[in-house]
C-alpha cells in the first residue's frame, strides 16, 4: 500500500513538513538567544504545524541545537477554558511537570505551587529558577495566542492589561527571562489585536521578532508535489490554490488518490471533492474579514466574472479600481492573509484573489444574498463608494440571483486544472 503523503484536517508532522526554511531559520536563532518570536498568518496558514516542526528533535539537530537542553512545551491557548491569566500559568506549569516527571524534586516542587492556589508568572519564575540550576532553560510553543487577547465574563480589558504586561516583564524585565523562549502565533499582528497602547509605557509587544507565514511560493509548491511527479500540474495547482497551504494539501491528497486508485481519475470528482472539503477553509477566512473587506471581496469576484462573461455584457462595475485605490489599507490586510495578491501595471496596484476557487466562492455566497441582506449593509456600501457606484454594485448583486443559469460552470473554474489533469496515469507503488 502506498500510504498518502498529504495531510488533511490535523497539523502536518514534522517528518513531512516543507517549506519555511527562512521562518524556521529565525525561530531558532530566537530560541538560541533566548529571544521571542510572534508567528501569525491568516486560518489553514500552517501555525501549528510550524510549531510541531520546532518541538521535532530532529530539526533542533538540524539546526546544530541539542534539544536535549531545553523543555520544551506546545499548547493552544483555545484547548484554556476559559482563558484566564492564572489558567495560562496553569497549563505552562502542568506541562513543564510532565516533561521533567524523572526529576522527582523539580515535579514536587510544581505540584506544590499548583496545590497553593492560583499560580502567577512568579510561578513560573521560580521554576525558571530552577532550570537554570540544571543548565537548562524553557521554550514556550504557544498557538493560538490570538485568544488571549479576546476577552471574556472571567478577563475583562484590565486583566488582559495586567497579563501582556507580565509577559513583557518576565520575558525582558526579570533575570529569569534569560532562560525563556516564547513562541507565539496568531491569525493577526499583536499590535492589531489586544488592548489600546499606554502613550507612556513601551508597547506590550515589542519584545517580540515578528514574522508572518505567507502564502507557499514556486520552490516551495515544487517540493509538496514532487512525489506526484507530474510537475505540468504545479501551475494549475496554484492558480486553483494560491499557494494557500492547506487548500495545497486538499489538491494533493485528492490528487494522490485518484491517481493511485484509477487508470482515468475523474477531474469532475476532483473538482467537486475539492470544493466540498475546503468549503469551511473559505467560511472561516469570510467571518474573520470584515464588513469593509467582504465588500472589497465582492467587488473583486463581480470584476473577475464580468470578465469570465468575456462579451456579454450584464452588468456595470466599472470604477472598484478608484473605491480600491481609497482602500489600501484592508487590500493590504487581506493580501497579507493570503486572500488577495497584486500586480503593478502602469505604476498601479492590481489586486485579485490569490485563489480562483475563493473567487468563485464569493460568488456563491453573493448568490444567498437577498434584498434585507442589501439593505443591512447599505451603510457600508456608502462608507466605501457613492450612491451611483453602489446602484452599480446592487445591479450586479440583483442581476445574480436571476441569472444563476448565465455564471461559468465549475469546471471552467478549473480550466488550467482540467488541461493539466492526468489521464491514464497511476502512482508508482513505491
Amino acid at each position: 500500500m502506498v500510504e498518502n503523503p498529504f495531510i488533511v484536517g490535523i497539523p502536518v508532522p514534522p517528518e513531512r513538513f516543507v517549506g519555511r526554511a527562512s521562518e524556521i531559520a529565525a525561530a531558532f536563532d530566537q530560541i538560541y538567544n533566548r529571544s521571542h518570536l510572534a508567528i501569525w498568518g491568516g486560518s489553514g496558514m500552517g501555525k501549528s504545524s510550524f510549531l510541531q516542526k520546532l518541538e521535532s528533535p530532529q530539526a533542533w539537530k538540524d539546526h546544530g541545537m541539542d534539544s536535549s537542553q531545553a523543555v520544551i512545551v506546545r499548547f493552544s491557548c483555545e484547548s484554556i477554558t476559559p482563558f484566564t491569566p492564572s489558567n495560562f500559568w496553569k497549563e505552562i506549569l502542568t506541562l513543564v511537570k510532565e516533561k521533567v516527571a524523572d526529576q522527582s524534586a523539580l515535579a514536587v516542587e510544581i505540584d506544590t505551587i499548583l496545590e497553593v492556589g492560583k499560580p502567577t508568572k512568579d510561578s513560573l519564575r521560580l521554576i525558571l529558577r530552577k532550570l537554570k540550576i540544571q543548565d537548562k532553560y524553557l521554550v514556550l510553543l504557544i498557538d493560538d495566542f490570538h485568544v488571549a487577547l479576546d476577552t471574556n465574563q472571567e478577563y475583562d480589558e484590565d486583566a488582559m492589561q495586567r497579563f501582556l504586561s507580565e509577559c513583557r516583564n518576565l520575558a525582558v524585565h526579570s533575570a529569569e527571562g534569560q532562560y525563556l523562549s516564547m513562541i507565539v502565533t496568531s491569525l493577526k499582528r499583536l499590535n492589531e489585536l489586544g488592548p489600546k497602547l499606554n502613550p507612556n509605557a513601551s508597547p506590550w509587544y515589542n519584545h517580540y521578532l515578528f514574522l508572518r507565514l505567507k502564502t507557499f511560493n514556486n520552490s516551495e509548491i515544487d517540493d509538496i508535489f514532487k512525489t506526484l511527479r507530474i510537475p505540468e500540474l504545479r501551475e494549475a495547482i496554484k492558480e486553483n490554490t494560491g499557494g494557500h497551504p492547506s487548500l495545497l494539501q486538499t489538491s494533493g491528497f485528492l490528487l494522490h488518490r485518484d491517481l493511485l486508485t484509477a487508470n482515468a481519475p475523474s477531474v469532475d470528482k476532483f473538482v467537486s471533492d475539492f470544493e466540498s472539503m475546503t468549503q469551511q477553509i473559505f467560511q472561516n477566512i469570510w467571518h474573520r474579514c470584515s464588513e469593509v473587506e467582504q465588500t472589497l471581496l465582492m467587488l473583486m469576484a463581480l470584476s473577475a466574472l464580468k470578465g469570465r462573461l468575456h462579451k456579454q455584457k450584464q452588468f456595470d462595475v466599472s470604477g472598484i479600481e478608484l473605491i480600491f485605490s481609497q482602500r489600501e489599507g484592508e487590500l493590504i490586510k487581506l493580501e497579507e492573509q493570503g486572500v488577495v495578491t497584486h500586480t503593478i501595471q502602469e505604476e498601479k496596484n492590481i489586486y485579485s484573489f490569490s485563489s480562483s476557487t475563493m473567487e468563485r466562492w464569493v460568488i456563491q455566497e453573493l448568490w444567498q444574498t437577498n434584498e434585507k441582506w442589501l439593505q443591512s449593509r447599505e451603510k457600508v456600501f456608502l462608507n466605501l463608494m457613492s450612491r451611483q457606484q453602489m446602484d452599480k454594485f446592487t445591479t450586479a448583486i440583483k442581476w445574480l440571483w436571476n441569472n444563476q443559469d448565465k455564471i461559468p460552470k465549475i469546471l471552467d473554474w478549473f480550466g488550467k486544472l482540467v488541461a493539466a489533469f492526468p489521464k491514464g496515469f497511476i502512482l508508482p507503488s513505491n
